[in-house]
């Protein structure tokens, strides 16, 4: 027989937050996507929790980066900030937490994989982190941040470089000029897309695919910098 999602959903929320929810059906909300709303009548997905919580979770790690480099540039806390909140990262936090196995999709969504999808994963922890904070408050969704993103700020030994900067910095001391992006293709389901980016940069020119256009032309200018650097 299949599990109530309500129960499960609270077992997820004692297990990940030791909180007990009020109402379960918040988190069971967390953890569905639109694919599944689409096909079962009356079931909300995630997207309006995932937006309170993507706020949520920039206020804390924004507040626990300026006390935790207090002689640290706004520049280079910046670029802390946005290495801990990328969607890469909070698809992993995600998948160490074995979110994937309880995220509610829908038949074809599923048989898509959309479950492994880092813009899914990561949707869904933001999403569960709105959960919290409107059950439990602000405190609880420190804790969870600061205990499960610690090995990502711990292993920053310093101030991450996102690879777009870095390739524009290395174009100016060149004298190249400002490279430039332009997405070539869009394929898979919408549930699950993959996008592809071209970079150019004067003669120079890398193309790579990812789950979003930001991730998309992450990994173009990655793979020109390596490129350049090779040159």
């Amino acid at each position: 027989m299949a599990t109530d999602p309500a129960i499960e959903a609270a077992a997820l929320a004692r297990t990940l937050f030791d909180h007990e929810p009020a109402d379960p059906t918040l988190f069971v909300a967390a953890l569905t996507h639109g694919s599944h709303t689409s096909t079962h009548r009356g079931s909300a997905s995630y997207e309006r929790l995932e937006f309170l919580g993507d706020r949520v979770l920039g206020l804390v790690v924004a507040d626990w980066l300026y006390s935790r480099f207090p002689n640290e540039e706004e520049g280079k806390i910046a670029r802390r900030y946005n290495a801990l909140v990328a969607r890469e990262t909070c698809a992993e936090v995600g998948r160490s937490l074995g979110l994937p196995d309880h995220i509610r999709l829908g038949r074809q969504a599923r048989d898509d994989k959309a479950q492994q999808s880092d813009n899914v994963i990561g949707d869904v922890v933001e999403a569960l982190m709105g959960a919290l904070y409107l059950e439990a408050g602000m405190k609880k969704c420190e804790r969870f941040v600061h205990t499960h993103w610690a090995p990502w700020l711990d292993g920053q030994r310093k101030a991450p470089v996102h690879p777009k900067s870095a390739l524009q910095e290395l174009a100016a001391a060149k004298k190249l000029g400002a490279p430039t992006y332009e997405k070539t293709g869009i394929k898979g389901p919408p549930h699950n897309p993959i996008f592809t980016v071209r970079v150019t940069l004067r003669h120079y020119t890398a193309e790579a695919e990812g789950s979003s256009k930001q991730e998309a032309e992450t990994e173009a200018a990655k793979a020109l910098l390596k490129e350049l650097k090779a040159s």
